[in-house]
Protein backbone atom coordinates (compact mmCIF):
# COMPACT_ATOMS: atom_id res chain seq x y z
CA UNK A 1 0.00 0.00 0.00
CA UNK A 2 1.09 3.40 -0.96
CA UNK A 3 1.58 6.09 1.88
CA UNK A 4 3.56 8.75 2.48
CA UNK A 5 6.51 7.61 3.28
CA UNK A 6 6.65 4.73 0.32
CA UNK A 7 5.56 7.30 -3.05
CA UNK A 8 7.33 10.54 -4.01
CA UNK A 9 4.49 12.30 -5.34
CA UNK A 10 2.69 13.13 -8.29
CA UNK A 11 4.75 15.34 -11.41
CA UNK A 12 1.99 17.47 -12.68
CA UNK A 13 1.52 18.21 -16.32
CA UNK A 14 0.39 21.52 -15.53
CA UNK A 15 3.97 22.77 -13.97
CA UNK A 16 5.86 22.35 -17.41
CA UNK A 17 8.66 20.04 -15.76
CA UNK A 18 10.74 17.18 -17.73
CA UNK A 19 13.46 15.55 -15.63
CA UNK A 20 15.01 14.50 -18.42
CA UNK A 21 16.00 17.39 -20.04
CA UNK A 22 18.76 19.91 -18.79
CA UNK A 23 20.50 23.16 -20.30
CA UNK A 24 23.75 22.65 -21.58
CA UNK A 25 26.64 24.71 -21.42
CA UNK A 26 26.87 27.16 -23.81
CA UNK A 27 29.64 28.97 -25.79
CA UNK A 28 29.44 32.38 -26.89
CA UNK A 29 32.49 32.10 -29.31
CA UNK A 30 32.23 32.28 -32.81
CA UNK A 31 33.34 29.72 -34.90
CA UNK A 32 33.03 25.92 -35.22
CA UNK A 33 35.36 25.69 -32.00
CA UNK A 34 34.52 22.42 -30.44
CA UNK A 35 37.08 22.63 -27.64
CA UNK A 36 36.29 25.28 -25.49
CA UNK A 37 32.84 23.83 -25.93
CA UNK A 38 34.40 20.49 -24.08
CA UNK A 39 36.36 22.22 -21.72
CA UNK A 40 33.56 24.34 -20.56
CA UNK A 41 31.44 21.56 -19.59
CA UNK A 42 34.61 19.46 -17.97
CA UNK A 43 34.98 22.82 -16.03
CA UNK A 44 31.47 22.57 -15.02
CA UNK A 45 31.01 19.08 -14.54
CA UNK A 46 34.25 17.49 -14.03
CA UNK A 47 34.03 13.54 -14.05
CA UNK A 48 30.07 13.59 -12.70
CA UNK A 49 28.79 13.88 -16.61
CA UNK A 50 30.34 13.30 -20.20
CA UNK A 51 30.01 14.99 -22.92
CA UNK A 52 27.57 13.75 -25.66
CA UNK A 53 27.74 14.20 -29.55
CA UNK A 54 24.55 16.18 -28.72
CA UNK A 55 25.76 18.18 -25.84
CA UNK A 56 28.83 18.76 -28.32
CA UNK A 57 26.25 19.87 -31.35
CA UNK A 58 24.24 22.29 -29.23
CA UNK A 59 27.22 24.07 -27.79
CA UNK A 60 28.90 24.83 -31.07
CA UNK A 61 28.25 27.69 -33.16
CA UNK A 62 28.49 27.42 -36.97
CA UNK A 63 28.63 30.33 -39.81
CA UNK A 64 25.41 29.80 -40.97
CA UNK A 65 26.54 30.73 -44.69
CA UNK A 66 28.03 27.26 -44.39
CA UNK A 67 24.60 25.31 -45.10
CA UNK A 68 22.66 28.30 -46.98
CA UNK A 69 21.40 26.35 -50.41
CA UNK A 70 21.78 22.79 -48.98
CA UNK A 71 18.55 21.48 -48.56
CA UNK A 72 15.48 22.75 -47.81
CA UNK A 73 15.17 26.15 -46.76
CA UNK A 74 14.36 26.62 -43.42
CA UNK A 75 12.44 30.02 -44.01
CA UNK A 76 10.37 27.53 -45.95
CA UNK A 77 9.44 25.77 -43.19
CA UNK A 78 9.29 28.07 -40.91
CA UNK A 79 6.61 29.83 -42.91
CA UNK A 80 4.84 26.31 -43.55
CA UNK A 81 4.52 25.67 -39.37
CA UNK A 82 3.31 29.01 -38.77
CA UNK A 83 0.84 28.70 -41.63
CA UNK A 84 -0.66 25.44 -40.14
CA UNK A 85 -0.53 27.17 -36.76
CA UNK A 86 -2.35 30.25 -38.14
CA UNK A 87 -5.21 28.12 -39.47
CA UNK A 88 -5.94 26.42 -36.35
CA UNK A 89 -6.02 29.38 -34.34
CA UNK A 90 -8.34 31.09 -36.81
CA UNK A 91 -10.79 28.06 -36.72
CA UNK A 92 -11.60 27.18 -33.20
CA UNK A 93 -12.75 29.29 -30.23
CA UNK A 94 -12.06 28.07 -26.40
CA UNK A 95 -14.72 29.92 -24.65
CA UNK A 96 -17.32 26.82 -24.36
CA UNK A 97 -14.57 24.00 -23.96
CA UNK A 98 -13.69 25.85 -20.60
CA UNK A 99 -17.15 25.70 -19.76
CA UNK A 100 -17.36 21.64 -20.86
CA UNK A 101 -13.93 21.45 -18.40
CA UNK A 102 -15.25 23.50 -15.85
CA UNK A 103 -19.06 21.33 -15.85
CA UNK A 104 -17.04 17.79 -16.32
CA UNK A 105 -15.10 18.93 -12.90
CA UNK A 106 -17.99 19.80 -10.68
CA UNK A 107 -20.49 16.88 -12.12
CA UNK A 108 -17.66 14.47 -11.45
CA UNK A 109 -16.91 16.04 -8.00
CA UNK A 110 -20.91 15.73 -7.36
CA UNK A 111 -20.71 12.09 -7.98
CA UNK A 112 -18.04 11.76 -5.03
CA UNK A 113 -19.52 11.15 -1.43
CA UNK A 114 -16.73 11.31 0.84
CA UNK A 115 -15.97 9.82 4.60
CA UNK A 116 -17.66 12.29 7.46
CA UNK A 117 -14.10 13.02 8.26
CA UNK A 118 -12.61 14.36 5.41
CA UNK A 119 -16.08 16.05 3.99
CA UNK A 120 -15.36 19.65 4.60
CA UNK A 121 -12.11 19.97 3.43
CA UNK A 122 -13.41 18.01 0.38
CA UNK A 123 -15.90 20.72 -0.36
CA UNK A 124 -13.47 23.33 0.33
CA UNK A 125 -10.95 21.60 -2.33
CA UNK A 126 -13.45 21.43 -4.95
CA UNK A 127 -14.59 24.72 -4.33
CA UNK A 128 -10.84 25.96 -4.57
CA UNK A 129 -10.07 23.83 -7.53
CA UNK A 130 -6.99 23.14 -5.51
CA UNK A 131 -4.94 20.38 -7.39
CA UNK A 132 -2.78 20.50 -4.57
CA UNK A 133 -5.33 20.04 -1.80
CA UNK A 134 -6.90 16.84 -3.09
CA UNK A 135 -3.56 15.21 -3.52
CA UNK A 136 -3.21 15.95 0.32
CA UNK A 137 -6.77 14.62 0.75
CA UNK A 138 -5.55 11.37 -1.10
CA UNK A 139 -2.53 11.00 1.16
CA UNK A 140 -4.94 11.66 4.10
CA UNK A 141 -7.12 8.63 3.24
CA UNK A 142 -4.22 6.29 3.88
CA UNK A 143 -5.63 3.89 1.46
CA UNK A 144 -5.45 3.82 -1.93
CA UNK A 145 -7.63 0.95 -2.70
CA UNK A 146 -10.75 2.45 -1.10
CA UNK A 147 -13.51 3.64 -2.95
CA UNK A 148 -12.81 7.36 -1.92
CA UNK A 149 -9.15 7.31 -3.14
CA UNK A 150 -10.02 5.74 -6.03
CA UNK A 151 -12.86 8.39 -7.29
CA UNK A 152 -10.24 11.22 -5.85
CA UNK A 153 -7.81 9.54 -8.99
CA UNK A 154 -10.67 10.21 -11.41
CA UNK A 155 -11.31 13.64 -10.04
CA UNK A 156 -7.77 14.64 -10.10
CA UNK A 157 -7.19 13.70 -13.95
CA UNK A 158 -11.02 16.30 -14.49
CA UNK A 159 -8.69 18.76 -12.49
CA UNK A 160 -5.70 18.36 -15.15
CA UNK A 161 -7.81 18.63 -17.63
CA UNK A 162 -9.19 21.74 -16.46
CA UNK A 163 -6.00 23.57 -16.19
CA UNK A 164 -4.98 22.34 -19.21
CA UNK A 165 -7.79 24.17 -21.06
CA UNK A 166 -7.23 26.93 -18.80
CA UNK A 167 -3.49 27.72 -20.06
CA UNK A 168 -4.57 26.74 -23.76
CA UNK A 169 -6.83 29.69 -23.47
CA UNK A 170 -4.61 31.65 -21.91
CA UNK A 171 -1.76 30.93 -24.10
CA UNK A 172 -2.64 31.47 -27.65
CA UNK A 173 -4.88 34.02 -29.10
CA UNK A 174 -8.04 32.26 -30.98
CA UNK A 175 -10.29 33.83 -33.36
CA UNK A 176 -12.67 31.01 -34.77
CA UNK A 177 -16.06 29.85 -33.83
CA UNK A 178 -15.77 26.49 -33.94
CA UNK A 179 -15.82 25.02 -30.34
CA UNK A 180 -13.88 22.06 -29.43
CA UNK A 181 -14.98 19.14 -26.99
CA UNK A 182 -11.98 18.71 -23.75
CA UNK A 183 -10.03 15.75 -25.52
CA UNK A 184 -9.88 17.55 -29.28
CA UNK A 185 -9.10 20.43 -26.96
CA UNK A 186 -5.80 18.80 -25.54
CA UNK A 187 -4.96 17.20 -29.03
CA UNK A 188 -4.64 20.88 -30.47
CA UNK A 189 -2.80 22.30 -27.34
CA UNK A 190 -0.59 19.35 -27.94
CA UNK A 191 -0.22 20.16 -31.40
CA UNK A 192 0.37 23.97 -31.24
CA UNK A 193 3.32 23.16 -28.80
CA UNK A 194 4.67 20.86 -31.01
CA UNK A 195 4.65 23.63 -33.90
CA UNK A 196 6.01 26.33 -30.99
CA UNK A 197 9.00 24.28 -30.68
CA UNK A 198 9.95 23.11 -33.89
CA UNK A 199 9.58 27.26 -34.33
CA UNK A 200 11.95 27.54 -32.02
CA UNK A 201 14.58 24.84 -33.10
CA UNK A 202 14.51 26.40 -36.85
CA UNK A 203 14.79 29.74 -35.66
CA UNK A 204 17.78 28.89 -33.62
CA UNK A 205 19.08 26.70 -36.48
CA UNK A 206 18.95 29.62 -39.55
CA UNK A 207 21.35 32.00 -36.32
CA UNK A 208 23.83 29.28 -35.67
CA UNK A 209 23.23 26.36 -38.41
CA UNK A 210 22.60 24.15 -35.62
CA UNK A 211 20.87 21.74 -37.86
CA UNK A 212 21.11 18.91 -34.93
CA UNK A 213 18.31 21.15 -32.86
CA UNK A 214 16.03 20.22 -34.87
CA UNK A 215 13.90 17.01 -34.33
CA UNK A 216 13.15 15.32 -37.57
CA UNK A 217 10.38 12.55 -36.00
CA UNK A 218 9.06 15.82 -34.94
CA UNK A 219 9.24 17.97 -38.06
CA UNK A 220 8.11 14.99 -40.10
CA UNK A 221 4.52 15.05 -38.92
CA UNK A 222 3.97 18.16 -40.20
CA UNK A 223 6.25 18.86 -43.32
CA UNK A 224 6.46 17.01 -46.30
CA UNK A 225 8.78 13.31 -46.97
CA UNK A 226 10.74 15.05 -49.66
CA UNK A 227 11.81 17.94 -46.91
CA UNK A 228 12.46 15.82 -43.94
CA UNK A 229 14.53 13.67 -46.12
CA UNK A 230 16.76 16.71 -47.35
CA UNK A 231 17.11 17.87 -44.00
CA UNK A 232 17.93 14.86 -42.82
CA UNK A 233 20.73 14.51 -44.95
CA UNK A 234 21.99 17.72 -44.50
CA UNK A 235 21.77 17.11 -40.56
CA UNK A 236 24.10 14.37 -41.24
CA UNK A 237 26.20 16.01 -42.90
CA UNK A 238 26.71 18.63 -40.28
CA UNK A 239 27.03 16.00 -37.61
CA UNK A 240 30.22 14.77 -40.04
CA UNK A 241 31.82 17.64 -40.26
CA UNK A 242 31.59 18.16 -36.52
CA UNK A 243 32.83 14.96 -35.36
CA UNK A 244 35.79 15.43 -37.70
CA UNK A 245 36.15 18.74 -36.39
CA UNK A 246 36.35 17.12 -32.88
CA UNK A 247 38.92 14.97 -34.03
CA UNK A 248 41.35 17.26 -35.47
CA UNK A 249 41.04 19.07 -32.30
CA UNK A 250 41.95 16.58 -30.09
CA UNK A 251 38.56 15.27 -28.93
CA UNK A 252 38.39 11.28 -28.86
CA UNK A 253 34.50 9.93 -29.13
CA UNK A 254 34.44 6.38 -27.63
CA UNK A 255 33.29 3.47 -29.55
CA UNK A 256 29.78 3.35 -30.91
CA UNK A 257 29.02 7.44 -30.69
CA UNK A 258 29.78 7.41 -27.01
CA UNK A 259 31.06 10.39 -25.18
CA UNK A 260 33.65 12.68 -25.80
CA UNK A 261 37.45 12.52 -23.99
CA UNK A 262 39.46 15.32 -23.70
CA UNK A 263 43.17 14.30 -25.06
CA UNK A 264 46.65 16.40 -24.22
CA UNK A 265 45.67 17.98 -27.87
CA UNK A 266 42.76 19.33 -27.16
CA UNK A 267 44.70 20.54 -23.28
CA UNK A 268 47.07 22.36 -25.27
CA UNK A 269 44.86 24.09 -27.55
CA UNK A 270 42.74 24.73 -25.37
CA UNK A 271 45.14 26.32 -22.87
CA UNK A 272 46.63 28.45 -25.82
CA UNK A 273 43.16 29.85 -26.50
CA UNK A 274 43.05 31.15 -23.31
CA UNK A 275 46.45 32.55 -22.72
CA UNK A 276 45.69 34.07 -26.69
CA UNK A 277 42.55 35.91 -24.86
CA UNK A 278 44.31 36.99 -22.05
CA UNK A 279 47.41 38.79 -23.61
CA UNK A 280 45.31 40.68 -25.76
CA UNK A 281 43.49 42.58 -23.07
CA UNK A 282 47.19 43.89 -22.11
CA UNK A 283 48.84 46.45 -23.82
CA UNK A 284 51.43 46.22 -26.53
CA UNK A 285 54.18 47.39 -24.21
CA UNK A 286 53.35 44.73 -21.66
CA UNK A 287 53.42 41.44 -24.17
CA UNK A 288 56.97 40.77 -23.93
CA UNK A 289 58.82 38.38 -22.24
CA UNK A 290 61.62 38.71 -19.54
CA UNK A 291 62.40 42.21 -21.12
CA UNK A 292 64.82 43.12 -18.23
CA UNK A 293 68.70 41.30 -18.40
CA UNK A 294 70.32 39.70 -15.57
CA UNK A 295 73.94 39.05 -16.88
CA UNK A 296 76.03 35.89 -15.13
CA UNK A 297 76.61 32.70 -15.80
CA UNK A 298 73.45 31.36 -18.21
CA UNK A 299 73.27 29.33 -21.02
CA UNK A 300 71.48 31.26 -23.33
CA UNK A 301 74.18 33.34 -25.57
CA UNK A 302 73.62 36.54 -26.56
CA UNK A 303 75.78 38.84 -29.36
CA UNK A 304 77.56 41.16 -26.72
CA UNK A 305 80.33 40.61 -25.11
CA UNK A 306 82.66 42.15 -22.32
CA UNK A 307 86.38 41.87 -20.83
CA UNK A 308 86.81 38.61 -18.94
CA UNK A 309 86.89 38.60 -15.09
CA UNK A 310 87.80 36.54 -12.31
CA UNK A 311 85.79 33.64 -12.41
CA UNK A 312 84.17 33.45 -15.66
CA UNK A 313 83.61 30.37 -17.36
CA UNK A 314 86.21 29.85 -20.36
CA UNK A 315 83.34 27.92 -22.09
CA UNK A 316 81.40 31.71 -23.13
CA UNK A 317 84.86 32.65 -24.71
CA UNK A 318 84.66 34.47 -27.79
CA UNK A 319 87.70 33.03 -29.61
CA UNK A 320 87.82 35.36 -32.46
CA UNK A 321 87.79 38.55 -31.00
CA UNK A 322 89.88 36.90 -28.05
CA UNK A 323 92.50 36.01 -30.47
CA UNK A 324 92.10 39.03 -32.73
CA UNK A 325 92.97 41.10 -29.21
CA UNK A 326 96.53 39.07 -28.79
CA UNK A 327 97.17 39.37 -32.55
CA UNK A 328 97.04 43.05 -32.24
CA UNK A 329 98.88 43.02 -28.92
CA UNK A 330 101.48 41.51 -29.93
CA UNK A 331 101.74 43.08 -32.88
CA UNK A 332 101.54 46.49 -31.09
CA UNK A 333 104.63 45.12 -28.91
CA UNK A 334 106.77 43.73 -31.67
CA UNK A 335 106.01 47.74 -32.99
CA UNK A 336 107.78 49.04 -29.87
CA UNK A 337 110.88 46.93 -30.14
CA UNK A 338 111.62 47.96 -33.27
CA UNK A 339 111.41 51.34 -33.05
CA UNK A 340 113.61 51.12 -30.29
CA UNK A 341 116.23 49.46 -32.09
CA UNK A 342 116.35 51.90 -34.64
CA UNK A 343 116.66 54.74 -32.27
CA UNK A 344 119.54 53.09 -30.55
CA UNK A 345 121.65 52.63 -34.54
CA UNK A 346 124.12 55.15 -35.86
CA UNK A 347 122.27 57.58 -38.01
CA UNK A 348 125.12 58.22 -40.44
CA UNK A 349 126.04 54.24 -41.29
CA UNK A 350 123.17 52.75 -40.36
CA UNK A 351 125.37 50.26 -38.81
CA UNK A 352 123.44 48.63 -35.39
CA UNK A 353 125.58 50.13 -32.50
CA UNK A 354 124.69 46.98 -30.23
CA UNK A 355 124.67 43.32 -31.06
CA UNK A 356 124.10 42.64 -34.60
CA UNK A 357 122.26 39.33 -34.46
CA UNK A 358 118.08 39.71 -34.78
CA UNK A 359 116.51 37.98 -32.09
CA UNK A 360 113.72 35.22 -33.33
CA UNK A 361 109.62 36.31 -32.97
CA UNK A 362 108.42 35.21 -29.92
CA UNK A 363 105.29 32.61 -30.37
CA UNK A 364 101.82 34.26 -29.65
CA UNK A 365 100.28 33.83 -26.15
CA UNK A 366 97.24 34.87 -24.52
CA UNK A 367 96.97 37.13 -21.55
CA UNK A 368 93.77 37.60 -19.39
CA UNK A 369 93.14 40.93 -20.91
CA UNK A 370 92.98 39.13 -24.08
CA UNK A 371 89.83 37.53 -23.62
CA UNK A 372 86.34 38.60 -23.89
CA UNK A 373 83.91 36.13 -23.08
CA UNK A 374 79.75 36.00 -24.06
CA UNK A 375 77.36 37.97 -22.27
CA UNK A 376 75.02 35.32 -21.56
CA UNK A 377 71.32 35.83 -19.92
CA UNK A 378 70.80 34.14 -16.64
CA UNK A 379 67.08 32.21 -17.20
CA UNK A 380 66.40 31.74 -13.05
CA UNK A 381 63.91 28.99 -12.21
CA UNK A 382 60.78 29.72 -10.22
CA UNK A 383 58.86 27.10 -8.72
CA UNK A 384 55.24 27.42 -7.86
CA UNK A 385 52.30 25.62 -5.71
CA UNK A 386 49.18 26.63 -6.16
CA UNK A 387 46.29 25.54 -3.35
CA UNK A 388 42.99 25.46 -4.63
CA UNK A 389 40.00 25.99 -2.17
CA UNK A 390 37.45 22.99 -3.32
CA UNK A 391 35.24 23.37 -0.19
CA UNK A 392 31.24 23.12 -0.28
CA UNK A 393 30.96 27.22 -0.44
CA UNK A 394 33.25 27.50 -3.70
CA UNK A 395 30.24 26.07 -5.74
CA UNK A 396 28.19 29.06 -5.36
CA UNK A 397 28.19 31.42 -8.13
CA UNK A 398 30.38 28.88 -10.37
CA UNK A 399 33.88 30.06 -8.75
CA UNK A 400 35.54 26.63 -8.60
CA UNK A 401 35.07 27.26 -12.33
CA UNK A 402 36.90 30.25 -12.18
CA UNK A 403 39.65 28.67 -10.20
CA UNK A 404 40.20 25.60 -12.52
CA UNK A 405 40.25 27.80 -15.85
CA UNK A 406 43.10 29.76 -13.86
CA UNK A 407 44.81 26.38 -13.38
CA UNK A 408 44.70 25.66 -17.00
CA UNK A 409 45.81 28.98 -18.16
CA UNK A 410 48.96 28.72 -15.88
CA UNK A 411 49.96 25.51 -16.76
CA UNK A 412 49.47 26.56 -20.50
CA UNK A 413 51.87 29.74 -19.67
CA UNK A 414 54.67 27.69 -18.26
CA UNK A 415 54.47 24.50 -20.81
CA UNK A 416 55.18 27.42 -24.06
CA UNK A 417 56.76 29.98 -21.91
CA UNK A 418 58.85 28.84 -18.73
CA UNK A 419 59.30 25.05 -19.60
CA UNK A 420 61.93 24.88 -16.73
CA UNK A 421 59.47 26.42 -13.80
CA UNK A 422 57.99 23.68 -11.15
CA UNK A 423 54.38 23.72 -10.85
CA UNK A 424 52.09 21.61 -8.95
CA UNK A 425 48.94 21.44 -7.71
CA UNK A 426 46.87 20.93 -4.14
CA UNK A 427 43.78 20.51 -3.63
CA UNK A 428 42.38 22.21 -0.36
CA UNK A 429 38.83 20.78 1.53
CA UNK A 430 38.55 19.06 4.88
CA UNK A 431 41.99 17.68 4.39
CA UNK A 432 44.58 18.52 1.28
CA UNK A 433 46.13 16.61 -1.18
CA UNK A 434 47.72 16.79 -3.97
CA UNK A 435 46.34 16.54 -8.05
CA UNK A 436 47.96 15.64 -10.99
CA UNK A 437 47.78 18.41 -13.48
CA UNK A 438 45.59 16.60 -15.87
CA UNK A 439 43.32 15.82 -13.26
CA UNK A 440 42.20 19.32 -12.03
CA UNK A 441 39.90 19.71 -14.53
CA UNK A 442 37.63 17.03 -12.55
CA UNK A 443 37.79 18.92 -9.26
CA UNK A 444 34.88 19.64 -7.79
CA UNK A 445 33.65 21.51 -4.48
CA UNK A 446 32.98 18.85 -2.21
CA UNK A 447 28.87 18.23 -1.15
CA UNK A 448 27.75 20.19 1.96
CA UNK A 449 26.86 17.27 4.57
CA UNK A 450 26.35 18.86 7.44
CA UNK A 451 24.06 22.01 8.17
CA UNK A 452 23.64 22.81 11.50
CA UNK A 453 24.83 26.42 12.60
CA UNK A 454 27.33 25.39 15.28
CA UNK A 455 29.88 22.58 14.07
CA UNK A 456 32.88 21.57 16.77
CA UNK A 457 34.42 17.89 16.03
CA UNK A 458 37.83 16.16 15.93
CA UNK A 459 39.26 13.34 14.95
CA UNK A 460 42.34 11.20 15.50
CA UNK A 461 43.27 10.35 12.14
CA UNK A 462 45.67 8.23 13.78
CA UNK A 463 43.28 5.86 14.78
CA UNK A 464 42.44 2.54 12.18
CA UNK A 465 39.20 2.62 12.77
CA UNK A 466 38.79 6.85 11.13
CA UNK A 467 38.89 6.92 8.00
CA UNK A 468 38.24 10.17 5.62
CA UNK A 469 35.00 9.29 4.10
CA UNK A 470 33.78 9.66 7.78
CA UNK A 471 34.76 13.12 7.86
CA UNK A 472 32.52 15.82 6.35
CA UNK A 473 34.55 16.70 3.72
CA UNK A 474 33.03 20.46 3.12
CA UNK A 475 35.23 22.43 5.41
CA UNK A 476 38.47 24.50 4.72
CA UNK A 477 41.80 23.50 5.99
CA UNK A 478 44.41 25.70 4.78
CA UNK A 479 47.12 24.87 7.43
CA UNK A 480 46.91 21.32 6.08
CA UNK A 481 47.49 22.88 2.26
CA UNK A 482 50.10 25.37 3.37
CA UNK A 483 51.64 22.34 4.60
CA UNK A 484 51.88 20.50 1.77
CA UNK A 485 52.64 22.90 -0.57
CA UNK A 486 56.01 23.98 1.39
CA UNK A 487 56.96 20.05 1.76
CA UNK A 488 56.67 20.26 -2.26
CA UNK A 489 58.50 23.52 -2.47
CA UNK A 490 61.36 22.70 -0.05
CA UNK A 491 62.97 19.84 -2.33
CA UNK A 492 63.02 22.38 -5.12
CA UNK A 493 66.55 23.55 -6.06
CA UNK A 494 65.78 27.22 -6.75
CA UNK A 495 65.25 30.26 -4.34
CA UNK A 496 62.38 31.58 -6.01
CA UNK A 497 59.67 30.09 -4.74
CA UNK A 498 56.02 30.73 -4.29
CA UNK A 499 52.91 29.78 -2.95
CA UNK A 500 49.46 30.74 -5.24
CA UNK A 501 47.03 30.42 -2.49
CA UNK A 502 43.15 30.51 -3.59
CA UNK A 503 39.85 30.88 -1.66
CA UNK A 504 37.21 32.28 -0.76
CA UNK A 505 37.36 32.89 3.15
CA UNK A 506 38.76 32.05 6.41
CA UNK A 507 39.64 28.47 7.41
CA UNK A 508 37.81 26.30 8.88
CA UNK A 509 39.81 23.30 9.72
CA UNK A 510 43.33 22.22 11.13
CA UNK A 511 45.66 19.89 12.07
CA UNK A 512 46.72 19.17 15.48
CA UNK A 513 49.79 16.66 15.31
CA UNK A 514 47.40 13.60 14.13
CA UNK A 515 44.39 15.47 15.55
CA UNK A 516 42.01 17.04 12.82
CA UNK A 517 39.81 19.81 14.09
CA UNK A 518 36.46 20.82 12.33
CA UNK A 519 35.37 24.13 13.45
CA UNK A 520 32.60 26.06 12.40
CA UNK A 521 31.57 29.43 12.67
CA UNK A 522 35.31 29.92 12.00
CA UNK A 523 37.70 29.72 15.03
CA UNK A 524 40.45 31.44 16.34
CA UNK A 525 42.67 28.32 17.48
CA UNK A 526 42.33 27.17 13.38
CA UNK A 527 43.42 30.72 12.22
CA UNK A 528 46.43 30.72 14.74
CA UNK A 529 47.47 27.04 13.47
CA UNK A 530 46.92 28.05 9.99
CA UNK A 531 48.92 31.35 10.48
CA UNK A 532 51.90 29.37 12.15
CA UNK A 533 51.97 27.01 8.87
CA UNK A 534 52.50 30.78 6.98
CA UNK A 535 55.42 31.64 9.17
CA UNK A 536 56.98 28.38 8.39
CA UNK A 537 56.99 29.05 4.62
CA UNK A 538 58.03 32.29 4.83
CA UNK A 539 60.96 30.74 7.36
CA UNK A 540 61.95 28.75 4.09
CA UNK A 541 61.78 31.63 1.90
CA UNK A 542 58.29 30.98 0.07
CA UNK A 543 56.24 33.33 -0.77
CA UNK A 544 52.27 33.20 -0.25
CA UNK A 545 50.25 35.19 -2.73
CA UNK A 546 46.86 35.22 -1.47
CA UNK A 547 43.77 35.87 -4.16
CA UNK A 548 40.49 36.21 -2.14
CA UNK A 549 37.25 35.45 -3.77
CA UNK A 550 33.88 37.06 -3.09
CA UNK A 551 31.39 35.18 -1.65
CA UNK A 552 27.95 35.84 -0.87
CA UNK A 553 28.92 34.95 3.08
CA UNK A 554 32.34 36.73 2.97
CA UNK A 555 32.66 39.47 6.06
CA UNK A 556 35.27 42.11 7.19
CA UNK A 557 36.69 39.12 9.43
CA UNK A 558 37.42 37.05 6.27
CA UNK A 559 39.64 40.43 4.61
CA UNK A 560 41.01 40.72 8.13
CA UNK A 561 42.53 37.61 8.20
CA UNK A 562 44.19 37.58 4.40
CA UNK A 563 45.82 41.12 5.30
CA UNK A 564 47.13 39.35 8.74
CA UNK A 565 48.29 36.00 6.76
CA UNK A 566 49.98 38.51 3.89
CA UNK A 567 51.75 40.91 6.65
CA UNK A 568 52.96 37.77 8.68
CA UNK A 569 54.59 36.10 5.61
CA UNK A 570 55.93 39.24 3.63
CA UNK A 571 53.48 37.73 1.18
CA UNK A 572 50.97 39.87 -1.00
CA UNK A 573 46.95 39.63 -1.01
CA UNK A 574 45.00 40.41 -3.99
CA UNK A 575 41.25 40.89 -4.31
CA UNK A 576 39.63 39.85 -7.34
CA UNK A 577 36.34 38.96 -8.95
CA UNK A 578 36.19 34.93 -10.05
CA UNK A 579 35.79 35.14 -13.41
CA UNK A 580 39.22 37.92 -13.99
CA UNK A 581 41.01 35.01 -11.80
CA UNK A 582 42.72 33.47 -14.69
CA UNK A 583 44.23 36.78 -15.91
CA UNK A 584 45.08 38.02 -12.45
CA UNK A 585 47.31 35.14 -11.81
CA UNK A 586 48.79 34.59 -14.60
CA UNK A 587 49.44 38.34 -15.16
CA UNK A 588 50.85 38.23 -11.90
CA UNK A 589 53.30 35.29 -12.87
CA UNK A 590 54.50 37.14 -15.34
CA UNK A 591 55.39 40.22 -13.46
CA UNK A 592 57.08 38.08 -10.90
CA UNK A 593 59.35 36.33 -13.48
CA UNK A 594 60.39 39.83 -14.76
CA UNK A 595 61.15 41.19 -11.19
CA UNK A 596 63.28 37.75 -10.89
CA UNK A 597 65.26 38.55 -14.11
CA UNK A 598 65.77 42.29 -13.56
Amino acid sequence: MSNRSTLGGVIHTYQRYDPTKFPSPRDAGEGPDLVSAAFEHALMFGERRELSEEELARAVRLDPSQIAGLGPSIDALRAMLEERKRKILERFETRKVRKRAHKALHGAAAEVKPPKKFADRYREAIKTEQLRELERLWYATGDDTSPFARQLVQLLERMADKYQVDELHAKYDFTGRESMTVPQALEVKEELEKIDELLKQLEEAAKTAQIGLIDMDLLSEFAEPGDVDQLSSLQQQVQDYLREAAERQGLEQGKQGGAFKLTPKAYRIFQGKLLERLFADLEASRTGRHQADLTGEGAVETQRTRPYEFGDSVANMDVTSTFTNAILRSHAERGSIADSGTRGADPESGADSGASIREPQPALRLRSDDIVVHETRNTPKAATTVVMDMSGSMRYDGQYINVKRMALALQGLLRSEYPGDFLSFVECYSFAKPVEPGKVINLMPKPVTINNPVVQLRADMSRDDISEQMVPPHFTNLQHGLSLARRQLSVQDTPNRQIVLITDGLPTAHFEDETLYLLYPPDPRTESATLREGLLCAREGITINLFLLPSWSQTEEDVRFAYRLAESTRGRVFFTAGRDLDRYVVWDYVSRRREVLG
